[in-house]
Formats: structure tokens, C-alpha cells, sequence
């Protein structure tokens, strides 16, 4: 089996319409979104859930309030400001609390006790294109990367399950910890990029992070045409650090038409990004065949 990963360095370039497209026209494959924080692509799948499981990570303290003395000594120790004094007894803020546990440690009567945090929730699927595995992060929550790490390992066993050829992966835009726990393991990254000053800026950061990881990295020009002279420069980027530009693909408002329609673009009789993405594809998939078998997983779980 096969990983490949499309990234972005921001956000807004098409990566997850490229994605949605990809998964229509690949067979024998498992889908992924790996953008934990603002994850979209099931707005394109529209997956039937088979499976739903809580995501637990961290800790959060909490007082058992019928225990508490209302010493104080809590809210005088924690550097977060999460301990609020409230009719002489103790109150955890729960969005400053940052699970540290001094509150607890410290407590003369061992009034506040740590628990679980339950952060999120991630979903085994069904759609028209195959299994997906996906997820959703709570407001104002972290650890996304350990849920990234969390839903990989997950797609990869329903991927040796059901004897698939592909996992193709949704990455998160920008370099922070979710990229780095999604790019783990993974034979090819495909960086989506769009002709804008930010969009070169950004480029050049997401191509930093996967030559760092020796990620083999190809690139798509998404809207190329919007800024032919900055395409240019951007093509000529990608020569510099010896990455393959595998496709440009021309603005074309039917891709609107079909994100209201809730299908991929590929599937559009009258969209012409469709052909440009379907040739992408068709070159991705005989770059995917040449690739040789990995022999062993880097992990930054």
C-alpha cells in the first residue's frame, strides 16, 4: 500500500477539492483527512458513519467541591490563572486550565483530582468512493497532532482490512505539528499551491518541512492563469529544488458550482479544471507505481 499526502502551505489553494477529485477517479483506496482542526472534506464525500469513538487527550483538573477547604493554595500556585475563588471554595476555569496537575499535587486535601480531556471525536465511514476515516476536533482544544497520529493508525488498518492499494491523505494547510504527524510515513507529498505573493511565500516553508523529511514532493499550480507571470516564478522555484511540477490547473468557476453541489470536480461534465486535474492524476498515478516499497515507518508519534 501506498501513502500519498497532498499539503498545502495555506489554507484556500483547492487542496481539498484536488483531494475530493483524486478520490473519485482512484481506485482501490481509503481516504483520509488529516486537517483535524478545520476538516472539510467530508463536505464532499458526504460519508454515511459506520463508526464513531471519543478522542481523549490531556488532562483537566477538576474540584470536588464538598472536599475543598478553600485554602487557596491552588489558585495562589497555578501560573495559568485557572483557579478562580468562589464562595470560599475553589473553581477550575476550564478554557485557562492547561492540565499541569500543580493544583492538584499541592492540594492539602486532595480536593482536585485530574481527569481525561475529552477533545474530539473521529469517525470510520462509508462514502461513494470508498472508506473514509475522519474526524472533528473541539473548539479551543490542542494535541491535534496525537489525533492525527490517532486517526492514521486507524486509516491503516482499515486500509490492510480491505486490501487497498492507496491511502490518500487530506493534510493540514501551514508547517505546524498536524503537518509534521501527518507527512509520518507517508512515499509522496503533492504541495498545492496558487499564484499569489503568500501562496509562493508559503510554498517555499511546506517544500522546507518535506525536503527536511525527505518526502518525495511534486507540485500543482492551482488558478495558474489568475497570475501567468507569477506561475512562472513559481515553476522556476520548483526547478530550483528539483521538484516535479506535475500539473497547472485553470480557474474555472464550475468548481464553485460543484462545492455547492457537494460532488468533486472530476465528476462535472462541464468543468474545465476537470481535465486538467484528471491528466494530474493520471501522471500521479504512474509516479505512485514507480515508487519503491517502504522499508520502514519514520514516526513522530
Amino acid at each position: 500500500m501506498k501513502e500519498i499526502i497532498v499539503l498545502s502551505g495555506k489554507g484556500g489553494t483547492g487542496k481539498t477539492s484536488i483531494v475530493g477529485s483524486f478520490a473519485h477517479l482512484a481506485p482501490s483506496k481509503v481516504l483520509l483527512d488529516c486537517d483535524v482542526d478545520a476538516s472539510d472534506l467530508h463536505l464532499l464525500l458526504a460519508p454515511q458513519i459506520n463508526e464513531e469513538h471519543p478522542f481523549t487527550s490531556g488532562l483537566t483538573a477538576r474540584v470536588e467541591r464538598d472536599t475543598c477547604s478553600g485554602c487557596g493554595m491552588c489558585a495562589e500556585l497555578c501560573q495559568f490563572e485557572a483557579v478562580a475563588m468562589e464562595q470560599e471554595r475553589a473553581q477550575i476555569v476550564p478554557f485557562s486550565c492547561e492540565g499541569c496537575g500543580v493544583c492538584s499535587h499541592f492540594c492539602p486535601e486532595n480536593a482536585i483530582v485530574m481527569d481525561s480531556n475529552h477533545c474530539g471525536t473521529w469517525y470510520i465511514s462509508d462514502t461513494a468512493y470508498g472508506p473514509f476515516v475522519h474526524s472533528q476536533l473541539f473548539a479551543g482544544e490542542d494535541n491535534s497532532g496525537k489525533l492525527v497520529a490517532h486517526i492514521k493508525r486507524e486509516a491503516r488498518k482499515v486500509a490492510e482490512a480491505k486490501a487497498a492499494d492507496l491511502l490518500l491523505i487530506d493534510g493540514s494547510p501551514g508547517v505546524a505539528c498536524p503537518v509534521i504527524a501527518s507527512l509520518s510515513g507517508v512515499d509522496m507529498a503533492l504541495v498545492v499551491t496558487e499564484p499569489s505573493q503568500s501562496g509562493k511565500h508559503d510554498l517555499e516553508r511546506i517544500l522546507d518541512l518535506t525536503i527536511h523529511f525527505k518526502v518525495k514532493t511534486v507540485l500543482c499550480i492551482n488558478k495558474w492563469d489568475l497570475h501567468p507571470e507569477l506561475s512562472a516564478e513559481i515553476e522556476a522555484l520548483a526547478l530550483k529544488r528539483n521538484v516535479e511540477l506535475l500539473g497547472k490547473v485553470p480557474f474555472d468557476p464550475a468548481v464553485i458550482d460543484c462545492q455547492i453541489e457537494g460532488i468533486p470536480v472530476t465528476a462535472s461534465q462541464v468543468s474545465l479544471a476537470a481535465y486538467s486535474i484528471k491528466d494530474m492524476w493520471n501522471k500521479l498515478a504512474a509516479r505512485i507505481e514507480q515508487l519503491p516499497q517502504k522499508e520502514h515507518t519514520i514516526s513522530f508519534e
